[in-house]
């Protein structure tokens, strides 16, 4: 396996237009755009049954739906539609990111202990100010986890935006492939996964940052521990 592709500096210059640069940006332009739709569309529809425990078994069948979906079938069902761009890679990859963000935003407002959710109600919160002062932040590191799980999905799965005429990471598997420089798809190959692990380590380092450490668990890893002396005994006689 010849690694001369992804060292050659002038594939990671600024100023190259195909070069390893450009096609992270672009790369991380589709992921973000189809995160963002996705998230608008599933967060709220995930906190409203978890918090109203109402369309759940509707919504958690949607979910599975859409993970059983393949992603290039999508595609090549929205290029048929729309023809081909930025739209119908951009529906492919939100179909993909839908469900694990509604279904970890259901699973952490569902986790959340019914006795916490009447103390809220008992001192005299409306039920939106439960759901985003008590039910978010108790439900943040599973809602978080479920955003990691999507974004590695959309990273590893975006490069199908070359089979639609875009750019990003995937035109080197695509040209490779068809030009058979596989040391230009290796390349692609490595900076993809590289790309999808620095990402999920900027994730989780926030978080770290989000999440309060009582609800993360950190805090009673940091709280000082007292040793009790042991009671003194008068020696017997």
């Amino acid at each position: 396996m010849s690694l001369d592709y992804l060292l050659d500096a002038a594939n990671w210059s600024l100023a190259n237009p195909e070069g390893f640069p450009q096609r992270i940006l672009e790369h991380l332009g589709y992921t973000t755009l189809a995160l963002l739709i996705a998230a608008v569309i599933a967060f709220p529809i995930g906190l409203l049954i978890g918090h109203t425990g109402r369309g759940a078994l509707l919504a958690i069948n949607l979910g599975n739906a859409g993970r059983a979906l393949p992603t290039l079938g999508v595609l090549m069902l929205a290029l048929a539609v729309v023809g081909i761009g930025l739209v119908p890679v951009t529906i492919a990859l939100v179909v993909l990111a839908i469900p694990p963000i509604l279904a970890t935003t259901y699973a952490g407002v569902r986790s959340v202990a019914d006795e916490t959710v009447d103390a809220a109600r008992g001192v005299g919160m409306t039920e939106p100010q439960i759901a985003w002062r008590v039910e978010v932040p108790i439900a943040l590191p599973i809602i978080i986890g479920g955003l990691r799980n999507a974004t590695l999905q959309v990273i590893s799965t975006a490069t199908i935006a070359a089979y639609a005429g875009l750019g990003g990471l995937g035109r080197y598997l695509f040209d490779g492939l068809a030009t058979l420089e596989y040391d230009q798809v290796v390349a692609g190959a490595i900076v993809i996964a590289a790309l999808a692990v620095a990402i999920d380590l900027a994730l989780a380092g926030a978080q770290r940052l989000l999440v309060s450490p009582g609800v993360g668990g950190r805090g009673a890893d940091n709280r000082p521990t007292t040793v009790r002396p042991e009671p003194k005994t008068e020696p017997a006689g």
